[in-house]
């Protein structure tokens, strides 16, 4: 039966009435017998859609079939998916198409569905941000984002509610109200930044690093100043002892979630093994509590969607607990849940609103236009006022007022609740559309962190000097590597006179949280995070560098970061520290009987990041399959039938080959090693694509070979490619060690033929020739690329 059911609502923020007439069928119908049952009905009085159902699984089909094709539109303009989203619910609102007429039937009863299904999202999107959010962070901000973090949010404050008292005098009317909006106007989102500054791939930047930090304090102080404004709101309403209480309650519920809960789920963390997985119990105890936590907040006089933020906040952030939370829920909350969520939040919108729009909403937009104006004007001059570029300056600016989700979630609850009248909620939506396609358009404009990556002289090992310091980065990704890195420096036998100051960084995923990591192991320093990360990795090479003592100069970092941003962590140490040369770990490892151990594609594309991006000259290491303490590399003073490393340089012209014949003569200098230079010549020089410069550069460093006594020359003639690897298979074996260079999209007589074979071409056509099964490799390969970017 259908019963209709009319309710008049008075909203007591702006003393508007609305009538809203509500019919809904009861019992609901959700599940359909089938399409082939309603057809096969005489009357026909049923259909598919009056099924909630079906009807919801058409809706959502619809909502990402049309956000998928204004996005696929919009993203040339450089505007994010959020717009789309938007933009998709208005086209299905009624305010474009009738309830009768509606792609998606919008109807009281399936927007009641629809909303329930997008809310649900929106409270674990909430839930997940504290998750990933690490509050001891804020303790640990330089003075430069806790200043832009506190005066973003207090200076528009105080501007908004002083703009709003001049032109709406009524007394209580303002207390009440206006102070409460005012911080929803003021209010910085820590998790609409962080998701700004990853769709625009700058969280590993300096600015990035910056506005999290900021946008970190200014969330927290939001959060503290929305609470109050509602404990203020409470004592004009309902007395002192009401809102008393309220505090009383608030207080009770944040000493259970620390002292209760978070130490509960401290306990699971500890019971998980080193490098385990939390327990499946655990997991869903955790999810039991959030789902719980809004009756809690309820309980306990809170704002139901705060519940779920804070005890998210509870969490243990990264690996176990943390990381397994993200990695498991967010992928369905951010591709599924969330975006209808959104579009849910179009359908409210109707352009109708304006009509019966009265001077409390106007002078309210007013008050939050004058709130954007005022936030970005202190967040430009505060860093101005640090000496920051002007550019950097405006950027951060146009970052600290960006509006997202949070914000356009935050006004439809409060249009749902009345808390807020329609006109508002439709002015605020205007805004938001507007501001969030602006400020990424602008901040990409304006901040480009590969600009700095321009050097302004070369750091290369051509030119550095022999008895010069020379500069190195080692990346370390998985306990493997660090054996063959150690081994190889070992191979190089460095010297007081011939130093190397060594800067590993370990590279971490960031798993479980929002703010990546940077960390120096340095006693004399405090580092970032109070967690334990690459101790294995720091005992290893304090340990390679007592052995080496005085010769080898060794400081750790570790970056906890995405990895398609590692590349960022990478370049800045490089152009911090001065590098000559970047030491990367090939994405492939083997066994010894030529077997894959292991392949990791994300390490595989941060090397092709290097190798386009980096301030210096590269170098890939490829293990051999010839184990030593899991090293592809024989150690020079192990007691061996041969004293002597031998080292093998595969030459056929151009920079990369250049660079890599310096880096050998770097560490053959000792006499446990020995260098060969295998020179490849085109027995016919045509087709031969080096130019006279180079030519002349190729010449002048192999006659320094020629000439000296410590080198080994062998110069060989072939016609193309099967002649060159026939050649090369020939002589492998007898050498632990073959550095060659990429010579990327360079294909000579020498290779004619081998390009097409090539798999890898970060490692160019010889590094993957002799890195094929084809080879019986029981050597290590360094393949080496010269510093790429244009010098000024």
């Amino acid at each position: 039966m259908a019963n209709g059911n009319s309710s008049s609502y008075t909203t007591g923020m702006e003393g508007t009435k609305r009538s809203e007439e509500i019919c809904l069928k009861f019992p609901p119908n959700v599940i359909s017998p089938g399409l082939a049952a309603l057809l096969a009905q005489k009357d026909k009085h049923e259909k598919l859609m009056d099924y909630s159902g079906p009807r919801l699984h058409f809706q959502m089909v619809v909502i990402f079939v049309l956000t998928q094709i204004i996005h696929s539109l919009l993203k040339k303009l450089g505007l994010p998916l959020l717009i789309s989203q938007l933009l998709a619910g208005i086209l299905l609102s009624p305010m474009v198409f009738s309830d009768q007429h509606s792609l998606v039937n919008i109807s009281e009863e399936s927007v009641a569905v629809l909303g329930t299904v997008g809310a649900f999202g929106f409270v674990f999107f909430l839930f997940l941000s504290g998750v990933k959010m690490d509050l001891s962070l804020t303790l640990k901000s330089g003075k430069k984002a806790i200043c832009i973090g506190l005066l973003t949010v207090v200076v528009p404050l105080v501007s908004c509610m002083t703009t709003i008292k001049l032109l709406h005098e009524e007394g209580n009317e303002f207390s009440n109200k206006s102070f409460f909006l005012a911080v929803t106007y003021s209010g910085t989102s820590f998790p609409v930044i962080h998701c700004l500054l990853s769709d625009l791939k700058i969280l590993n930047s300096e600015l990035g690093r910056l506005g999290l930090s900021a946008a970190l304090i200014g969330d927290m102080l939001t959060l503290f100043l929305t609470v109050f404004s509602l404990w203020v709101k409470t004592g004009f309403e309902k007395g002192r002892k009401e809102a008393l209480i309220d505090f009383g309650l608030a207080m009770l519920f944040i000493v259970i979630v620390v002292f209760v809960l978070r130490p509960a789920m401290k306990w699971m963390v500890k019971r998980t093994p080193e490098a385990g997985q939390i327990k499946d119990i655990c997991f869903y105890l955790v999810i039991l509590a959030f789902m719980m936590s809004p009756r809690f907040t309820d309980l306990f006089r809170i704002y139901f969607l705060y519940g779920p933020f804070i005890f998210g906040l509870a969490v243990p952030d990264g690996p176990p607990l943390g990381s397994a939370l993200v990695e498991k829920l967010d992928p369905v909350i951010s591709g599924l849940f969330l975006p209808i969520f959104a579009t849910t939040c179009g359908l409210r919108f109707d352009l109708s609103y304006f009509k019966n729009s009265n001077l409390f909403a106007y002078h309210q937009v007013l008050g939050a236009m004058v709130a954007l104006i005022i936030k970005f004007g202190v967040s430009l001059l505060v860093p101005l006022l640090c000496k920051m570029p002007t550019r950097d300056s405006l950027a951060l600016a146009f970052i600290m007022i960006s509006k997202g989700i949070v914000e356009m979630g935050s006004y439809s609850i409060m249009n749902d609740n009345r808390v807020i009248s329609e006109d508002i909620f439709a002015h605020m939506t205007i805004v938001i559309i507007l501001v969030a396609s602006i400020v990424p358009i602008l901040v990409k404009r304006l901040y480009d962190p590969s600009r700095k990556y321009l050097c302004f002289q070369k750091r290369t090992i051509m030119n550095s000097r022999l008895n010069q310091e020379l500069r190195l980065i080692v990346c370390v990704h998985v306990p493997g590597n660090v054996n063959s890195i150690i081994n190889q420096l070992n191979a190089s036998c460095p010297t007081r006179e011939s130093s190397i100051a060594l800067d590993v960084l370990h590279l971490i995923k960031l798993s479980g949280q929002a703010t990546p990591l940077f960390i120096t192991h340095d006693k004399q320093k405090k580092t970032l995070s109070s967690k334990s990360y690459s101790e294995n990795v720091v005992v290893s090479f304090e340990q390679f560098e007592r052995d080496n003592w005085g010769a080898v100069s060794v400081t750790v970092f570790t970056a906890v970061s995405p990895p398609n941003l590692m590349y960022e962590d990478i370049c800045n140490l490089a152009m911090d520290r001065l590098t000559s040369f970047i030491l990367l770990p090939f994405h492939r490892r083997w066994y010894i009987d030529g077997s894959i151990e292991s392949e990791d594609q994300t390490v595989r594309t941060l090397n092709f990041d290097i190798l386009e991006k980096a301030p210096c000259s590269v170098g890939i290491l490829v293990e051999g399959r010839r184990n030593l303490k899991g090293s592809g590399i024989r150690d020079p003073l192990s007691s061996d039938n041969s004293s002597f490393y031998n080292i093998a340089v595969i030459f056929l012209g151009g920079q990369d080959d250049r660079e890599a014949l310096a880096l050998a003569k770097r560490i053959s200098q000792d006499k446990s090693v020995r260098l060969t230079v295998i020179h490849l010549k085109a027995a016919n020089s045509l087709g031969v694509i080096l130019t006279e410069n180079d030519r002349m550069l190729d010449s002048a460093v192999l006659n320094d070979v020629k000439q000296s006594v410590c080198f080994t020359y062998i110069e060989e003639h072939v016609n193309d490619g099967p002649e060159t690897s026939n050649f090369l298979q020939s002589i492998v074996e007898d050498y632990q060690l073959i550095i060659v260079g990429r010579r990327y999209k360079t294909e000579d007589p020498q290779t004619l033929g081998l390009q097409e074979w090539c798999e890898f071409q970060e490692i160019g056509i010889i590094g993957d020739l002799l890195s094929s099964a084809d080879f019986i490799r029981n050597y290590s390969l360094l393949i080496v690329q010269q510093q790429q970017q244009r010098t000024v």
